[in-house]
């Protein structure tokens, strides 16, 4: 197994866990640090883009699995606005953690899996459906950033909501009309 893979894997998981894990104030370093993150790894880490067929689908098909997958772990953070410090917090506990833990585990063990278990029917399969190696390495590196990406926007998302509703209801509450629950 490529210890890219490894490599790239556990710095995410590492990342994420220590980003986001526990309370943790949201701000434009935590917002901006995925994106530069990505742009650092992605060009060490692509064999070149499909720009067209089967490796192309897969390739467009772990950016969307890493879209719903980074949805999916978001929906897990909650956010609220923190009055002392005037700004909005995240929280994240266990099952946040678990959905990246078996994302990466998963990948991890594909990789493996590749090299030591299903090898040959892997190759089998790229060779019938004319899909590069390359192709199926940058899907699964597409479905990491992806999944980091939706992750941080959703979660930036939820912090401008939150610092938003704090601002309205004070704005309502100072000209002396009422802020409607929804």
């Amino acid at each position: 197994m490529d210890a890219s893979v490894w490599i790239l894997n556990l710095v995410i998981l590492a990342v994420v866990l220590f980003s986001d894990l526990g309370t943790r104030k949201v701000g434009r370093l935590r917002l901006l640090r995925p994106f530069i993150a990505a742009a650092v790894v992605v060009p060490f880490f692509i064999k070149g883009a499909a720009s067209s067929g089967n490796g192309l689908a897969l390739e467009v098909g772990g950016a969307a699995a890493g879209i719903a997958l980074g949805i999916l772990a978001a929906a897990l953070i909650r956010v609220r606005y923190d009055a002392p410090s005037g700004r909005a917090v995240s929280h994240a506990g266990l099952p946040y953690a678990l959905v990246w833990i078996v994302v990466v585990a998963g990948r991890l063990y594909f990789a493996y899996g590749a090299g030591h278990v299903f090898g040959r029917q892997l190759g089998s399969w790229l060779v019938t459906t004319q899909i590069t190696v390359g192709a199926l390495t940058d899907s699964l590196i597409f479905l990491s950033i992806a999944m980091l990406l939706a992750r941080t926007g959703i979660l930036a998302a939820k912090a401008r909501t939150a610092t938003a509703r704090v601002h309205h209801a004070g704005s309502t509450a100072e000209d002396g009309s009422t802020a409607s629950a929804r």
